[in-house]
């Protein structure tokens, strides 16, 4: 059995489409459909439902599945290992970052880059269930998301910085003059916030339970791009990560308040599968935790 039938089968399912399977591999669509055939007749099963596109994987296809992811991996990790042996680690390094860390992704990239400069980074905005998700099915190299609440299982972690709220409202919208924003005043404005699927905005909600609250938002967005664009349009507030600050400086349309009762701190760092051995790439991760510095407004670990 050749590896790149089982590369070409593993691709196939993440990206549930013939033709961007066939990209992702480098290859021509009828090369990939043909090597998908070969593998179901090497097995002697169907392994892929299709008609004229892709439906999805058969049982038997299921069943295989994260068997073959492993033994893509263990060649790809054995083939990095010879590589740090005899020089720097080069290939492609894939990091999953939630949301609420994508302000950091630039400091963990020079980070990483400086490090091993061979290597080339994709990073993806994923929700923490995909990232964990994408780990365990070797999508991923490592992830970028929170530690404490919902751990994450099985896995080592390496925190880098503390996340806290703030209150981000329009200017003139009638927080002008304030230096402090209470929850419950918070709560009670139109409010614009992640849904929640997004780990940030469950956190939220349990920061207000706490304190025997609850949010009810006029608007759910996925990405703090789109909450940002609603608040200066006029109408809505929101609440978010202070790391957002630092992409923010000067933002004369908006006002930002601290709380003053500031909620806990939630931890965010890399993770990595707890997996022996750890593979070049998991450690290079870990070591970029330990390496990456970031400015004075990002909190500190506790």
């Amino acid at each position: 059995m050749q590896l790149r039938l089982l590369r070409y089968f593993t691709t196939l399912a993440r990206e549930g489409h013939f033709a961007r399977a066939a990209e992702a591999c480098g290859v021509t669509q009828p090369t990939l459909s043909a090597g998908i055939v070969a593998l179901e007749e090497q097995f002697g099963r169907r392994l892929v439902q299709r008609e004229r596109r892709y439906i999805g994987l058969t049982a038997e296809g299921q069943a295989m599945l994260p068997w073959a992811q492993q033994l893509v991996a263990v060649f790809e990790g054995m083939a990095h290992a010879m590589e740090a042996m005899a020089g720097p680690i080069h290939g492609e390094f894939r990091l999953g970052v939630i949301p609420a860390a994508m302000p950091v992704i630039g400091y963990v990239a020079r980070a990483l880059l400086d490090l091993h400069p061979q290597l080339t980074l994709s990073a993806r905005s994923l929700t923490s269930r995909e990232i964990e998700r994408g780990l365990a099915g070797f999508e991923l190299d490592a992830g970028l998301t929170y530690l404490d609440h919902e751990p994450p299982v099985d896995m080592l972690t390496a925190p880098i910085y503390a996340e806290r709220y703030i209150f981000l409202a329009r200017a003139g919208g009638g927080f002008d003059g304030r230096k402090t924003i209470g929850w419950g005043e918070a709560a009670a404005a139109d409010l614009c916030l992640l849904h929640q699927s997004m780990q940030n905005r469950r956190i939220l909600d349990a920061r207000i339970a706490e304190r025997g609250l609850a949010l009810s938002p006029r608007a759910t967005a996925d990405s703090y791009v789109a909450l940002l664009a609603m608040v200066q349009a006029g109408g809505f507030a929101t609440i978010m990560p202070d790391s957002y600050l630092a992409l923010l400086p000067g933002l004369s349309w908006a006002r930002v308040l601290p709380f003053d009762d500031p909620a806990a701190a939630s931890r965010i760092g890399l993770i990595v599968p707890n997996r022996t051995p750890i593979g070049p790439l998991a450690g290079a991760a870990l070591a970029v935790a330990r390496r990456v510095k970031l400015p004075d407004g990002f909190a500190t670990v506790p």
